[in-house]
């Protein structure tokens, strides 16, 4: 289960990198913050429920803090 967790994540950050070219501080922000949140809830908890939760509420704050940033370039 742990290597195919390792497997998603890294596939999953290669096809943001490689995506990222034209994304908003809004779309930047919630992507890197669905990843760190999930990281943090999967190392937390040690489980699938840990990770979806703390994927949730860091795209919900990685998204916020995008949109401002996006609000003052403007």
């Amino acid at each position: 289960m742990k290597r195919m967790l390792k497997l998603a994540t890294v596939l999953t950050f290669t096809l943001l990198a490689a995506a990222c070219g034209t994304w908003s501080s809004t779309e930047k922000g919630t992507a890197i913050g669905a990843g760190v949140g999930g990281a943090a809830g999967a190392a937390a908890t040690g489980g699938v429920l840990g990770t979806v939760g703390g994927a949730a509420v860091g795209g919900i704050i990685g998204h916020e803090i995008g949109r401002s940033e996006d609000k003052k370039n403007k």
